[in-house]
């Protein structure tokens, strides 16, 4: 689940707890966001698995509430500031935050599917982009190009690099391919909250910013647009959708930076 930015003050699972900072995570604390990533990871593969034109979003929000629990934990986004499902579900035009419920998938539709997992006290936090049957090569190469944005992010989370060359490798990688990266909302620091420091924006500077650490866990999630990077809120106040109808797609992993570079904790097939 993205951050808003600017940053909201109270971005937390128990909105009046986290009180901002950087937080380095001991070996058994990072033991245990491992495990979350790997539920959260596991879930994506089974919803990815599942998309088939003619279920429902709110039928990929069981799927994923049924096999979260199943591993001991719990959806982290449920009651998250009122945020009503275990997932967040996304069709089409609309960029993050899609509330699951009646809508049918249809086929050439791209749906995103955010996921939060929390067990011993950690969250793992992790979203993909799957196309409902066959999709044009517009929608494919949109898709493909999301998730290369994210790994280009990732590339740039080196220990010693700083929070910008995350954002400039997204944007540099998207923004020649003619996207809209999306700024109004941001990548985040992960652990006992969903949402700590640092933000990690999908654009920036390189060498600007927080310095990266070990012992740091980041989510990276760019979302990139085929026409404006402006976003529209729906009425039910979470819902974000490109300004101009567009497609859009999101990928996003948790990682943990490491003395030998990051590690992903939510890979997935």
């Amino acid at each position: 689940m993205v951050e808003h930015t600017p940053k909201r003050k109270t971005a937390s699972n128990s909105p009046s707890s986290y009180s901002g900072g950087i937080t380095i995570k001991s070996r058994r604390e990072m033991e245990a966001m491992e495990r979350a990533g790997a539920i959260v990871g596991a879930t994506l593969t089974l919803l990815k698995n599942s998309v088939e034109p003619g279920m429902t979003t709110g039928d990929l929000n069981r799927i994923a509430d049924k096999n979260i629990r199943s591993m001991g934990a719990v959806p982290t986004f449920i009651g998250y500031h009122g945020f009503p499902a275990a997932i967040c579900a996304s069709v089409n035009e609309e960029i993050v935050h899609g509330i699951p419920g009646k809508r049918v998938l249809k086929e050439g539709d791209i749906i995103k599917m955010d996921v939060g997992a929390t067990i011993d006290g950690f969250i793992g936090d992790a979203a993909i982009s799957v196309a409902v049957g066959e999709v044009t090569g517009d929608t494919q190469k949109l898709m493909d190009d999301t998730e290369a944005s994210l790994y280009a992010g990732i590339a740039a989370a080196q220990p010693g690099n700083r929070i910008g060359d995350i954002g400039a490798a997204v944007s540099g990688y998207a923004v020649p391919r003619g996207y809209g990266v999306v700024r109004q909302f941001v990548g985040h620091g992960v652990g006992r909250y969903l949402h700590e420091d640092p933000q990690v924006p999908n654009y920036g500077e390189a060498g600007k910013g927080v310095l990266l650490r070990p012992g740091m866990c980041i989510c990276i999630e760019p979302m990139l647009n085929m026409g404006t990077e402006n976003t529209t809120i729906l009425g039910d106040d979470w819902t974000v959708v490109t300004a101009d109808g567009a497609l859009s797609a999101h990928f996003e992993h948790t990682l943990a930076i490491t003395a030998d570079g990051p590690k992903i904790l939510t890979m997935h097939d």
